[in-house]
């Protein structure tokens, strides 16, 4: 008789005396701290130093690096490093991928933004190539190591706690530490603690290549024709992406002095949605029609030209790498890609749509101080987060994948109705503040107001992130993990990019509280779509 799986708070216990959730512990905070330090704050060094606005605009482009990720994540999961492959197949890129971090933090330390601009901006991209890199190796690992022991619940968890608490080290803290020592010295610092963390990815557990790599056979599958028209499709549509959003970055790195710099807005409005349709759209439909072309030949019994005969190295080596970690998940899913992908695009859009218009709103429209939003967002803000992290998983342990999914969705939309409150005045927060006993707590009402908001949409926010990172797991196969969880997850921070520019100008037109409603009911639709995908997996698991 078979001993039964631990389940609740069991399962919690076995998992964080494991060595792996160790790991994705370092790894989030591997991860986040780059994040925070290229991405954020760099830009008040920057200020500091006195950069022009538009220099510090094209800087914070190197965020959609990270939203492309999954066009070079077929590298990443196929190369072997030399003289590193002998770490690991993960440990490998991420001890190489940490490596440049910690030149790059050194680099900046040694670096005058204000006489140097150009090679600082090479440094930071740079860095921030080598974060999203290691973004798509840290997902692979999770993916490989998730047992019995430590679920994917779990570990995704626990990255999200290590991940916030980067973020606070490399935001609230850089930023005390620049007013006790100078800009260069902190970054200096943050170079050290990421070698300190380099050093643990020596002792984290790795997983052997999969079987699938272990030979090459062209005779499977489709034809090499058929093989070749593929990878020329992808090849051109992922090509064409990396061109457009290279050519736009070196204009606006090209704008003469008293010109204006182009619309990032416009870009995201206008190319944004062919960049969609051009890198995951028409990739996918190639891989749908090579599925179906091998199907054909397999049940007809074709002897289709070249079919028979061995694929080129090349020709075979770039469809197992580029093309076959989408047919499989397309061949996979079925029509219910067409679920998982809206579910995908819908959920995490409410909350992160209006993240650049937090600060806007706290300090201009509700006159906020610096000190009270630093406060309330980055310190007693990170621990809300990670008390919501905490929520998802246990809630994931003890409920479960959907039922997780399904409280993540409806809290993060109900989240925004906190916001929509609190610019109009705040009625609600305060007759429940009054009902609860808040107010007799000595905290200031105007800044308890701030502190409650920012507490719902974090928690919200950390639930519901661990829930969409398990799931985004989850969905994505052992074999293909690298290229299969960084393309899924690049597809939220895309559509997140597109509706920015959309979203100020309603706040322009109709005020903070109205957008805030609005964004709250796009919650909805990431309800909808979770109870459909609910619907779909409990069908696999029946015909399982």
């Amino acid at each position: 008789m078979t001993e039964a799986a631990p389940k609740g708070l069991a399962l919690i216990r076995m998992g964080l005396g494991n060595r792996k959730t160790a790991a994705m512990f370092a790894f989030g905070l591997a991860a986040g701290l780059p994040f925070t330090l290229l991405l954020g704050t760099l830009n008040a060094w920057l200020a500091e130093a006195k950069i022009n606005l538009a220099t510090i605009g094209l800087l914070s482009w190197i965020g959609l690096i990270a939203a492309f990720k999954f066009l070079w994540s077929p590298v990443v999961d196929r190369l072997r490093l030399p003289l590193l492959e002998r770490f690991g197949r993960r440990k490998s890129w991420l001890l190489l991928c940490q490596a440049v971090l910690v030149a790059t933090f050194l680099t900046l330390s040694l670096s005058d933004p204000a006489v140097a601009i150009g090679w600082f901006a090479l440094v930071a991209v740079v860095g921030a190539f080598a974060a999203a890199t290691q973004d798509t190796v840290i997902d692979a690992w999770r993916i490989d190591v998730a047992d019995e022991r430590a679920t994917l619940g779990i570990l995704s968890s626990i990255y999200q706690l290590g991940y916030r608490l980067a973020t606070l080290i490399g935001g609230a803290l850089a930023l005390v530490l620049a007013d006790a020592i100078t800009w260069p010295m902190v970054y200096a610092v943050m170079g050290l603690f990421m070698a300190a963390l380099l050093v643990g990815t020596l002792f984290a557990p790795d997983t052997p290549r999969p079987a699938v790599e272990q030979a090459v056979d062209g005779t499977i599958g489709p034809s090499a024709r058929d093989k070749r028209t593929g990878l020329i499709i992808v090849g051109l549509c992922w090509g064409w992406a990396i061109l457009t959003i290279g050519a736009f970055m070196v204009r606006v790195l090209n704008v003469a002095p008293g010109e204006t710099p182009p619309s990032v807005g416009d870009f995201t409005r206008l190319t944004g949605p062919w960049i969609i349709v051009i890198t995951v759209v028409v990739p996918a439909l190639a891989a749908a029609w090579l599925n179906r072309q091998a199907q054909l030949a397999e049940w007809l019994g074709w002897n289709r030209d070249g079919a028979a005969a061995p694929t080129s190295g090349f020709i075979e080596h770039g469809y197992r790498a580029l093309i076959l970690p989408l047919s499989e998940l397309v061949g996979r899913l079925g029509f219910g890609a067409v679920v998982v992908l809206g579910l995908i695009l819908s959920y995490r859009l409410c909350d992160s749509i209006w993240g650049p218009f937090a600060y806007p709103f706290y300090l201009e429209e509700l006159h906020y101080t610096n000190a009270e939003v630093a406060f309330a967002s980055k310190i007693f803000g990170v621990g809300m987060t990670i008390l919501g992290v905490s929520l998802g998983g246990i809630l994931f342990a003890v409920l479960g994948r959907m039922p997780t999914l399904l409280i993540g969705a409806i809290v993060a939309a109900a989240s925004n109705l906190l916001y929509a409150d609190l610019a109009s005045g705040a009625p609600v927060i305060d007759a429940v503040a009054g009902a609860t006993g808040l107010l007799n707590l000595g905290v200031d009402a105007r800044m308890m107001r701030l502190m409650v908001a920012i507490s719902g949409e974090n928690i919200a926010g950390g639930l519901a992130g661990a829930a969409f990172v398990a799931y985004l797991s989850s969905i994505a196969s052992k074999e293909h993990s690298a290229v299969q969880y960084a393309l899924l997850s690049s597809l939220t921070l895309l559509v997140g990019s597109l509706g920015r520019a959309g979203l100020g100008e309603a706040v322009e037109q109709m005020g903070y509280a109205p957008v805030f409603r609005f964004t709250a009911a796009l919650g909805l639709v990431a309800v909808v779509f979770v109870l459909l995908e609910w619907v779909r997996w409990r069908r696999e698991l029946r015909k399982g």
